[in-house]
């Protein structure tokens, strides 16, 4: 079973997933006065520029979003001082502001209404289920005017409970219109309720037992949120001890240990994950794995087994963007099919969108993760200015939070004094 941790602190969320008591994934969201994935805006388009296809719009933030064009968006022939509805892709980065795109989305637990085609469409997952497509189709009641993306979710519940959210993403989709209509100057209208809705909508699952959190609002959200999800039967807990929820639970000691970028594998082969500029690099090596009785064995048996475990890691670590692997080499096209499999299968509950492409002539697999929030590096971890950015060292400020959560153990287990 799996329990999910939340705990808020001042403007960070960290929110970690459990399974079997260890650590599955982790995720670490600043709630800053900046636009996020997933948010709506009202946007009034400010610059075209026609060599690279992009548009840029003021949507009520210090930087101007920008947004691509092309055909299937129907956003090709907008032009300057066109006001539009827009979702955010992507949050602000350095000197580059948010992108955002018009084909607008508003995701519930069952279903997602959009506004890039009017049909009844169906989670990749569950496109070899015909009898449920054909059910769905039958009994949906869908508006005329939006088209339907039906999430693996809807397996666990009736047609009712489906029904019963697309009226209510509707009746938002409706205020989202209507204010954006109305409104004079860019604003933010949706955020779906911020980081705290994507932990209902994309984390809890059937198999979610507990939730804790630390505050009382959060509590009252998540209450709410699960009280008509008849597929979330689930014990939400009220963190009251002094110690934060991460610490008390040694969550603290999983996510420190994440710093190491050599993982150990059963075999005795590893796998190293490095961080660049661009994107992060894995590297696969037998190393004391001498126990198989050929190369080829030896080589099958580590990519196995680094399959699972990278998957694993990128999604406790909460690595996206690009990610390339370097497999062991291997010349038989039966065995990169296995390890291609358990690659796939590693990343069967991951919730963020994931594309895994096939081997290259270099052996090389590519992968490219949608980012959502930071990953544990981003938080931990800082240039080190002695060695002048050529090594990390843990943030100041991460290191306070650990001495305090030390402090307050430790005045809780002795009768001390002073600590100094």
């Amino acid at each position: 079973m799996e329990e999910v941790y939340i705990e808020r602190e001042k403007d960070i969320l960290r929110i970690a997933l459990r399974e079997g008591g260890k650590l599955k994934e982790c995720f670490i969201e600043e709630e800053k006065e900046e636009p996020s994935p997933g948010e709506i805006y009202k946007g009034i388009v400010k610059n075209i520029v026609p060599a690279i296809k992009c548009a840029f719009i003021d949507i009520g933030f210090e930087k101007n979003a920008y947004m691509y064009l092309h055909h299937k968006f129907g956003n090709e022939n907008i032009k300057k001082g066109d006001e539009l509805l827009l979702e955010v892709m992507k949050e602000p980065i350095g000197e580059k502001g948010p992108k955002v795109t018009s084909a607008i989305s508003i995701p519930g637990r069952y279903a997602v209404i959009i506004t890039y085609n009017n049909e009844v469409n169906f989670s990749k997952k569950i496109d070899d289920n015909e009898n449920f497509k054909e059910y769905i189709n039958e009994n949906i009641i869908k508006p005329s005017d939006i088209g339907i993306m039906i999430r693996t979710n809807a397996l666990e519940v009736d047609i009712e409970d489906i029904n019963t959210e697309i009226s209510e993403l509707y009746k938002h989709y409706k205020r989202i219109v209507r204010e954006s209509t109305y409104s004079i100057k860019p604003s933010l209208l949706y955020n779906g309720g911020g980081s705290l809705g994507r932990v209902g909508i994309d984390v809890l699952s059937s198999a979610t037992s507990k939730i804790v959190v630390n505050t009382q609002k959060d509590y009252d959200y998540i209450k709410e949120f699960i009280s008509n999800k008849s597929d979330l039967k689930l014990e939400i807990e009220l963190h009251s001890e002094s110690q934060n929820v991460f610490s008390y639970y040694n969550i603290e000691k999983e996510i420190l240990s994440l710093r190491n970028n050599k993982v150990a594998l059963p075999s005795g082969g590893n796998i190293i994950i490095e961080k660049t500029e661009a994107m992060y690099v894995i590297d696969v090596n037998s190393g004391k794995n001498i126990k198989q009785s050929s190369l080829d064995k030896t080589a099958l048996v580590t990519n196995l087994e680094a399959a699972e475990e990278i998957a694993s890691q990128i999604m406790m670590r909460n690595l996206g963007g690009i990610i390339i692997i370097d497999f062991i080499d291997l010349d038989s096209f039966q065995n990169r099919k296995k390890i291609m499999k358990a690659l796939k299968e590693g990343f069967r509950d991951d919730k963020k969108k994931t594309v895994i492409y096939p081997f290259t002539q270099l052996n090389l697999v590519q992968i490219a993760r949608k980012r959502r929030g930071r990953s544990i590096y981003d938080y931990i971890e800082e240039d080190c200015n002695v060695c002048h950015g050529k090594a990390k060292r843990i943030k100041l400020s991460y290191i306070n939070k650990l001495i305090k959560n030390e402090i307050i153990r430790i005045s809780k287990d002795y009768e001390i004094k002073d600590i100094y």
